[in-house]
């Protein structure tokens, strides 16, 4: 079933979408992973699971989501974490862990919400507790073009869908005592990786790219 609905939303995506995703042959093949995202709909979740395909992919989703039958049963099929937003969420925290120990990719959108016009929003600093329990290294992935997916569905019309891959990166700490301020700073140094990717009209929050320091951030080969 995973693989069939997949298969599906591949071809679905191919067909309303006319896909820039030539970079997706950089993704590392094996590994865990956190891909960070920005998050603008909803056709980019559904989109990067089925073309990140064989690699497993999960992520979490506020836990309302599962009174919608359909949302519920892809869900399942997905494997996707319910989280109690407003909340440390702890089971939903270990979920996560235990996937990345599995060798899936952990999906996150550091903003915690969509942003709706494309543009980047400030980040919240969940994504930070997870990347220092784990350790797992962090890869950027930002795209564009969704936010007007369903405008252009309802006029049958193909969406032009960008995807740009950063570098891996880890975050160290090491000597540091990680305040709720230093969380934060992780956070935008990590949105900054993100901006650096999108044309400076979706970099929202982050237009200022002068001000992106990587004092948390250890860039990686591809790779490794």
């Amino acid at each position: 079933m995973y693989w069939l609905t997949n298969l599906i939303v591949r071809v679905y995506t191919r067909i309303t979408c006319r896909l820039d995703d030539t970079e997706l042959k950089n993704f590392p093949a094996q590994g865990p992973l956190i891909a960070i995202a920005n998050h603008t709909g909803q056709i980019e979740v559904p989109l990067l699971f089925a073309h990140l395909y064989p690699r497993r992919v999960t992520g979490w989703a506020k836990v309302e989501s599962w009174d919608n039958w359909f949302l519920n049963w892809i869900f399942g099929v997905w494997g996707i974490i319910p989280v109690r937003r407003g909340e440390a969420d702890m089971n939903a925290l270990k979920l996560a862990l235990r996937a990345l120990k599995e060798g899936k990719i952990l999906g996150i959108a550091p903003e915690g919400t969509r942003n709706k016009t494309g543009k980047l929003i400030r980040a919240m600093p969940g994504t930070v507790t997870v990347a220092l329990h784990s350790g797992a290294p962090i890869i950027p992935i930002a795209h564009w073009g969704g936010e007007v997916y369903l405008k252009n569905l309802k006029r049958l019309k193909r969406t032009d869908f960008h995807i740009r891959i950063g570098e891996p990166f880890t975050i160290n700490v090491e000597g540091i005592k990680v305040t709720g301020e230093i969380r934060q700073q992780i956070a935008d140094e990590m949105m900054y990786e993100l901006a650096k990717l999108l044309p400076e009209e979706y970099r929202g929050e982050y237009s200022d790219l002068s001000k992106a320091t990587t004092n948390f951030i250890e860039k990686q080969k591809r790779g490794h």
